[in-house]
């Protein structure tokens, strides 16, 4: 069952509904939901055209919408609010419509803005001003895509009120323009295509190249076993130098080694003709992770999560080591819930801080979590926060 049946959110579903009542004076026309998601494995792949496996988890950010009517005095007027840390009287951004350009909007309001803006150039598309308001439970700068969610939730609503019949392929491409181009953050294609394409109880197996992708079946419940999160609290960011210099460093090594992208290098060999260590070891990284994502698909279509675990560990070390990503928290995390008996670990996400995810099984969550909390209080890090998730339905009407 999705969390869109829940009890729990179809009361934030009211309580949303009634707040922008309050804030704005009208009834929204509707409410969507688009979900955070956690990467299985895959990470810094989806930029390089190769594979990833992500799946949309059970938090998300519902987007509630209204649309202006041309006989409304600020009809042009784009109005943003969000639930989050403003108490019972939310501050509204707001930005006329034909001054939208990167850089006008401030803060989170940036992400369902840079929808608006990608959307104004399609063709034959007449905006209108809207007001929109947010409401969340994904943990923000955790790693679980929360900007993501607010875009995707965006551009669903959107779709759906103007009728525009988009494929969620082409939703997917719209929102990383808008996350490239007006946000500032060169990320690539995963996040948004997890919260628009998954399916409750798969992963997402996305070839970003040709956007075909499959639901593969994650055997949890049946085994006993599941997804721990761990947020270290460090924040990270894609917008800041870490994550466009590992990208840098991908393009260059494609272009030295003659290649589109090197989702067409598939032996770790052929790096040698590298001269840049470093550049190597980035290449090496994403050479190794695409072949994990399609070991960690075959050994989960054989239900072999011991297998799953062991590869999930195999990527933290390319991304600790290799890609330098890391943190010394993630890295505590990661320790500490292997040492603990976890079947496997890794961080998830662009790294620099977020979050780490540990494959365990059930009768072991309290002991797992104990220990990383433990070895994070021994270190002196701030305490993390540790729940854990599942694998839930993509985006849409809430």
């Amino acid at each position: 069952m999705s969390t869109s049946d829940s009890k729990e959110t179809a009361q934030r579903i009211g309580q949303l509904r009634e707040k922008f009542v309050k804030i704005y004076g009208h009834h929204p026309e509707g409410i969507w939901r688009a979900p955070g998601r956690v990467n299985l494995i895959g990470e810094h792949t989806d930029y390089n055209l190769g594979y990833v496996l992500p799946f949309a988890i059970d938090k998300n950010a519902l987007v509630a919408v209204r649309r202006k009517s041309q006989l409304e005095p600020d009809a042009k007027v784009l109005d943003f609010a969000s639930t989050f840390g403003h108490g019972e009287t939310p501050a509204i951004t707001s930005v006329e419509l034909d001054e939208l350009v990167p850089g006008a909007v401030p803060g989170w309001a940036a992400y369902p803005a840079a929808v608006l803006w990608v959307l104004n150039q399609l063709e034959g598309l007449e905006l209108t001003g809207l007001e929109l308001l947010v409401d969340s439970d994904v943990p923000v700068g955790s790693g679980l895509s929360s900007s993501h969610a607010l875009e995707v939730g965006t551009i669903v609503a959107l779709n759906d009120l103007y009728n525009l019949g988009l494929a969620e392929t082409d939703m997917a491409r719209l929102t990383q323009r808008a996350e490239n181009e007006f946000v500032g953050a060169p990320t690539g294609i995963m996040d948004q295509s997890a919260s628009l394409m998954s399916h409750a109880g798969h992963a997402l197996f996305l070839d970003c190249r040709s956007m075909e992708s499959e639901a593969v079946p994650l055997p949890l419940i049946e085994q006993e076993a599941v997804v721990l999160v761990i947020d270290t609290k460090v924040e990270h960011s894609h917008v800041d130098g870490g994550y466009a210099a590992r990208r840098d460093s991908c393009e260059q090594a494609a272009a030295a080694l003659g290649v589109a992208s090197l989702r067409e290098v598939s032996n770790v060999a052929e790096l040698e003709a590298l001269e840049d260590p470093v550049v190597r070891r980035r290449a090496k990284h994403i050479v190794t992770e695409n072949q994990r994502v399609l070991d960690t698909v075959r050994v989960l279509r054989d239900g072999d999560l011991k297998a799953v675990g062991q590869l999930l560990c195999q990527s933290h070390e390319s991304m600790r080591d290799d890609y330098e990503i890391s943190s010394q928290e993630l890295d505590a995390a990661v320790e500490a819930a292997m040492a603990a008996g976890a079947i496997g670990a890794r961080m998830t996400g662009g790294g620099f801080g977020g979050s780490a995810i540990a494959l365990i099984s059930v009768q072991q969550i309290a002991h797992v979590s104990q220990a990383v909390e433990t070895a994070f209080e021994r270190a002196g890090y701030v305490r993390p926060a540790i729940f854990t998730v599942i694998a839930d339905e993509g985006a849409g009407k809430a």
